[in-house]
């Protein structure tokens, strides 16, 4: 029986000890590491021999590549504006790369090694600044380092760039022992990368038992956390130069009140101690004196020697107008902003015109601004903002209230390289609005100021307000609309009988009244009290101060208000 028993034991045994060790081997597969290698120009999405993979910080850029060609590092010039700097601008009309600096202009030819500055410097950089490819203007990333707070290295095999953009504080850690950075958390992942003892990494997210981290050379993947050492925050990148980052400006050094002021011919000067006749606490003028008349950038002047001294005799400064819309018709703004010579030429006629007749400011009031060629008019704003500051010239824009539809004119930009920047608070309804309504409705003035001050610091913003309102016209199904000064409507309102009540959703006097041909009209009314509404929001605003269109439209009452507010 004893016999028959033994051979039963130990063939148990025998199916205990194989499946032990088959167990155990099954264990140690599942907890063993990996040693399976991720193919590199898989996990960086490259598909060729000259595309280079770009990590932006901390976030590896999915559909944006640096190319490689002789040894340089490009991007194309789209992709330096939006991820680098939007101050590289291409000329495509003239086929030049423009960067504008605080005190200067940088210009290279397309293809070209050479840089020429507008204080007549050339520089030899020894390889091509752009070239062209298709459709795409591409930048040598050693030129953009050289005019940004770029910083970038770049590594191959495979081809890849590690860059930042400006100095910011980054969560740093000491790998304490032999590892690897895996593209999952788990040992089962593949691996991108081995790390050595005492490399720094970059910390992006703690899980249980791994974390997310990033190598210097720009491999973003896991470690185990028991691998982690000491952490710190560590300052990476690097800041833009002083002589890039020194936009200096020209405060007026308290409130700013500054009334437009429209001339319409020379004969218009003759007027200017007659419109400020009533006025109080007015420090700026503004005569509306050029107009671009031609495609080369050329002007019409309607300035005045006699005008400038009377308006300096008042401690009035002059603010000379520049607008795309009083000429003879005959030139289009996107042909002259998108000419590096039309540009020149526009530019240096104002500053001529400036020192000739001893104006104090420039103030461009260019409108209608189409988005395709934004970025020329933007760059043209640039340019002229360094002649001004290189003639000690105030120097400042006219804007639309910011919205979504023209965001292109780019406030942000303005209100580094200007010195003030005017929010023209009005035309909320407008001459071919659809509907009627108020010219400038309180909540229209809040929102246009709140935007504003999204990208214009508050000392140098300007809310402009308006000194007239519209009478509505409804006949039928058809809508229109007149203009009227402060008086011109006091005088609709009187002949008509309006009953005037105030409407606190304005903050506006409303009536309305039926026509002799049986037509409903609407009047949301500017006067001193809603003028003073808008201030007591400009004020609490603690923006720059205000200005008025236009002088000669105003009643006098309203000048107290304004005066109210110069003084708070």
């Amino acid at each position: 029986m004893k016999k028959k028993i033994l051979p039963v034991i130990v063939i148990i045994g025998l199916i205990i000890l194989i499946g032990g060790i088959y167990g155990a081997q099954i264990a140690l597969e599942h907890f063993a590491y990996s040693k399976e290698r991720m193919n590199l120009n898989d996990y960086f999405e490259l598909t060729s021999d000259d595309q280079v993979a770009i990590v932006l910080g901390n976030e590896r850029l999915t559909e944006k590549y640096a190319k490689l060609k002789d040894g340089n590092y490009y991007m194309t010039i789209e992709d330096v504006n939006s991820c680098i700097s939007n101050r590289f601008y291409y000329g495509e009309a003239d086929g030049i790369l423009v960067y504008v600096a605080p005190t200067q202009i940088i210009t290279a030819r397309v293809g070209e090694n050479v840089t020429t500055s507008s204080k007549g410097e050339t520089e030899d950089l020894g390889f091509p600044i752009s070239f062209i490819e298709g459709d795409s203007l591409y930048v040598s990333l050693d030129y953009v380092q050289k005019y940004s707070d770029l910083f970038y290295t770049a590594y191959s095999e495979p081809n890849r760039i590690q860059m930042y953009v400006g100095l910011a504080e980054y969560q740093t850690a000491e790998i304490k022992k032999n590892t690897a950075i895996r593209y999952r958390g788990g040992v089962k992942s593949e691996i991108l990368r081995d790390l050595n003892q005492d490399e720094i990494v970059v910390v992006l997210d703690e899980l249980d038992d791994w974390v997310q981290v990033r190598s210097e050379d720009g491999f973003i993947g896991y470690i185990e956390k028991k691998f982690l050492g000491k952490q710190e925050q560590e300052r990476i990148g690097k800041e833009l130069p002083e002589d890039l980052a020194e936009y200096t400006n020209i405060s007026l050094g308290s409130k700013v009140n500054m009334a437009f002021h429209s001339i319409g011919g020379t004969g218009g000067n003759d007027t200017i101690s007659s419109a400020l006749s009533s006025t109080k606490t007015v420090n700026v003028i503004a005569p509306t004196w050029f107009s671009l008349t031609g495609n080369d950038g050329s002007i019409t002047s309607y300035a005045s020697n006699d005008y400038v001294t009377y308006a300096h005799s008042q401690n009035i400064q002059v603010w000379a107008v520049v607008d795309n819309f009083n000429g003879n018709g005959d030139a289009d703004t996107e042909a002259v902003v998108s000419s590096a010579a039309a540009r020149a030429n526009l530019i240096s006629q104002l500053i001529s015109k400036a020192k000739e007749y001893n104006i104090d400011g420039i103030n461009v009031d260019f409108e209608q601004i189409g988005e395709s060629y934004a970025r020329s008019y933007v760059e043209f704003l640039r340019e002229l903002s360094v002649a001004c500051r290189e003639n000690q010239i105030i120097f400042s824009i006219d804007n639309y209230v910011p919205m979504n539809f023209n965001d292109y004119y780019d406030l942000t930009e303005q209100g580094i390289v200007a010195d003030y920047v005017i929010i023209m608070g009005y035309d909320e309804h407008y001459a071919g609005s659809a509907e009627a309504g108020s010219v400038a409705s309180i909540d229209y003035v809040v929102n246009g100021i709140n935007s504003a001050l999204e990208e214009v610091s508050a000392d140098k913003l300007i809310n402009a307000v308006p000194f007239y309102s519209r009478v509505w016209t409804t006949k039928g199904t058809e809508v229109s609309s007149r203009a009227l000064h402060m008086s011109g409507m006091q005088s609709i309102i009187a002949e008509n009988n309006v009953e005037m009540s105030w409407d606190d959703t304005t903050c506006q006097y409303y009536g309305e009244f039926t026509d002799g041909d049986g037509n409903l009209n609407q009047i949301w009314n500017e006067d001193a009290r809603s003028i003073e509404a808008k201030l007591s929001v400009m004020q609490s605003s603690g923006i720059a101060g205000v200005a008025e269109w236009a002088l000669g439209f105003e009643t006098e009452d309203v000048w107290d208000v304004i005066a109210s507010y110069m003084a708070q």
